[in-house]
Formats: C-alpha cells, structure tokens, sequence
C-alpha cells in the first residue's frame, strides 16, 4: 500500500547529488543594499517592526554599526572610526553653503546638513525668468520662514508603502522556513529561522533611537535672521525671525538612543549578526538541496526588497521631512536672474539690508574704477530708498574711456532689469 506520509515528508531533490556553494551568499552578498536598507529605519514610519525576514548581508551590517558600541569587547570585534549614530545613519556630516546674515552681520563659512538639504531642495524648483541680459543663470529663491520650530521636537516621519512591500520577504522567509520543516531539513529550517530573528531583532534596537530636530535658542531681542546662503549657481534668501531662520543654518538631526553612551545593545545585536552569518557559512552546506533552494530563495526575495528601499531617494526623505514637517511648509519663490550684477541687486532690494555696501562687496569683490562707481551709485540710491531710472548721464561720465563708459552703461542696465523684475513681485 502506498504510504501518502513517506511521499509528503520526503524532500524534492532528496536524491539528487547535486551540492549548492551558498559560502558566496552568506552573510556577504547583498550588503550594501542592507546596510542602506537598514538606514531607513528611522525616517519611515513603523520601518522597525517589519524587519522580521532573513535579509542578506548580517556581516556588513554587523561591521557598519557595531562602530556604535563602546567597549574593548566591542572595538576588538568592530574596529574602526567611531562616530555618532546621525552621522552613521547619514543625517548629519554634510558641509553647507556660506550663510550671511542681511541685519546682524553674523557669518557662516560653513553652515551644516541641513542648509545643504535646503540648498538642494531649492535646485529642485522650477521658477521665473526676470528679464534682462544673460550670461550665466543664476537661481535666488526667496524663503519666507513664518514657523518658529520648537527648540527641540521629534519630526513625524514619512508614512510609505513600506509595510505592503514588506509583507513579501517576510511571508517569504516564514514560508520557506515552514518548507524546511515539513520535510525536516533541519539545519536549513534553523538558519532561515536565525536570519528572521537577527534581522528582526536588529531592526527592532536600532530602529529604537529616537529622531530627533534641534536648533539653538536665539537670544532675546534678536533682529531679524533674514540672510543669504550662497553658492556658484543658487542662492538662497532666509526671511524670517531669528529663531526660523537658524533652524536651517544651525539645526542639526540627530538619534539619540537609551543605551548611549556605550550603546551595549547596538553592538549585541551586532554580535548577533556576526553568529548568523557564521552558522549560516558553516551549517547550509550540511542541508539538503532543496533546504539550501530554499534558503536562497528567501535570501534572493529580502535582498529585491534590500534593493527597493535602498533605492528610495533618502535625501528627498530628509528633504521633505525638514520643509513640511520641521518648518511647516515655507512659502519658496525661484527667480532666475541673467547675470551675477542683476542677481545682486535683486538680493539687496529682497533684503533690504541696512549697510548693502558689505553684501554688495561680499557677493561682487569686484574692485576697479568701473566697479567701484557703479558700487556706491546702487549703494546711495539704496540708502536713499530711491527708484532706479538710469539714462545717459549716469555712465557718460568724466574721466571714463569709451570702454569704460560701456562697461558701466551694462552694469547699470543690469541693475535696471534687477529693479525693473523686484517690482514685479509682492513680498
């Protein structure tokens, strides 16, 4: 008679030869995508609950945060440069633009991360071309700042699709797990069971810091913050109280989590991570083929998904989370300007900066004859608050070359079209 129990319990493949090398997949293949994956966790909402799959590349993730823990054990196991957990999980550590205040006359050389993110959000918008002469386009977006943040606040975080996808690999990864069993490849049903288990837990401790925005408190009586943040091809120009305007030039991100300084449990899950990917180089290969069929499927499936969230632009994340969730939403008005001089004039008469002459001399170092008369010509009709109505009288001068005069003619016809496209405008 024939026996149905032997026939459901006997493995596909059980009598084949043929011996997978999954040594290569262990622990190493797919790391990058898991160590870019896992720097998700904390700007996704829930991201920390759905890491409950058999994700490739425990080794690099081990590697990458175990620089986290702080003990001889720790530095022994994960050597390297240790830094803070922003900076790790790539929310801090980029340079900024120069920042130059318009009324307290404070500067910037370098501001932090999230000038640099705000720069780029700007580059990103499309805007209005004031009309005039072109050289070299040059983009100034006016940002008007009227939420004052909290001294410290926990941004909400991105709502994404993230749970739906993750679905997959986890149904995966406990579908394979559950496969090995029935047919009682054990040791591939232990390793797949130890992936899900490091990676979930992993997900759950390092996912645990909290997100956090902080900015300094200005002091009492502080004029305006409005200024400019200044590179090659885009400027941009922060209006706005002190307080506003700081959160962009001094704020920071950071994650701050209940075991720092030593952060112990960062570096057991770490440990962790190093064990499976250990077990799993040394125990596949004792599995049966169809185990290690298994084992790479679900390896392959959390390893598409690595892939997916790695691909989501993370700066667009932290960018969105700053602009809607940290300043709430900012009005941002682009303008392109056709030459530098225009684009100049037209900061000045944004800002209206009580000594233009520091950021005309700041933006312009230019400093001959032509330009020094044309300096103190825009500088005095901006101290004097009056209109720009430029004719022949004003470059046909005395003592000036045809050249010269031509220059001069241009520069002040830029300026011209810089005041002619202000007006044009509502602040």
């Amino acid at each position: 008679m024939l026996d149905i129990r032997s026939i459901i319990t006997t493995a596909p493949l059980n009598e084949s030869s043929f011996t997978l090398d999954t040594s290569g997949v262990a622990g190493v293949f797919g790391g990058d995508e898991a160590v870019s994956a896992m720097a998700t966790v904390h700007v996704y909402e829930n991201r920390r609950w759905l890491g409950w799959y058999n994700s490739p590349g425990s080794y690099q993730i081990a590697r990458r945060y175990g620089l986290l823990a702080k003990s001889r054990l720790f530095d022994g196991l994960f050597p390297g440069v240790q830094t803070n957990p922003a900076t790790l999980f790539d929310l801090d550590g980029w340079k900024g633009p120069k920042f130059r205040a318009a009324h307290s006359g404070t500067i910037i050389e370098e501001t932090g991360h999230l000038a640099s993110l705000f720069m780029k959000e700007c580059e990103t918008l499309q805007g209005n071309k004031v009309e005039g002469r072109t050289t070299q386009s040059i983009g100034v977006t006016i940002a008007e700042l009227k939420h004052v943040p909290d001294v410290e606040t926990v941004p909400k975080r991105i709502n994404a699709y993230s749970p739906v996808f993750a679905s997959i690999p986890i149904s995966v990864s406990v579908g394979t797990c559950v496969a090995c069993a029935v047919f009682s490849d054990w040791f591939s049903f232990s390793m797949v069971l130890l992936g899900i288990f490091s990676s979930g837990i992993s997900c759950l401790v390092i996912g645990a810091g909290k997100f956090t925005f902080s900015h300094p408190k200005p002091a009492n009586g502080s004029p305006p913050g409005d200024g400019i943040l200044s590179s090659d091809r885009e400027i941009v120009l922060l209006k706005g109280e002190e307080g506003a305007v700081n959160s962009i030039t001094r704020g920071r991100f950071s994650l701050n989590f209940a075991s720092e300084p030593e952060y112990r449990n960062i570096g057991w899950c770490s440990v962790l991570l190093t064990i499976q990917f250990v077990a799993q180089l040394l125990l596949i290969p004792q599995g049966s083929l169809f185990g290690q069929l298994m084992f790479v499927i679900s390896l392959a499936v959390s390893w598409a998904y690595n892939s997916w969230l790695s691909s989501l632009d993370k700066e667009k994340i932290q960018r969105e989370i700053l602009v809607n969730n940290v300043l709430e939403k900012p009005k941002l008005t682009k303008y392109f300007l056709g030459t530098r001089t225009s684009m100049v004039v037209f900061v000045l008469l944004v800002l209206q900066p009580e000594d233009p002459n520091k950021i005309l001399n700041e933006l312009l170092p230019n400093d001959t004859k032509v330009w020094n008369k044309w300096k103190s010509t825009i500088t005095d009709l901006l101290r004097n608050n009056e209109q720009f109505d430029f004719g022949v009288t004003d470059w046909d001068l005395d003592g000036f070359t045809t050249q010269e005069k031509t220059l001069l003619e241009t520069l002040l016809k830029d300026a011209q079209s810089a005041y002619d496209g202000f007006g044009k405008i509502s602040l």
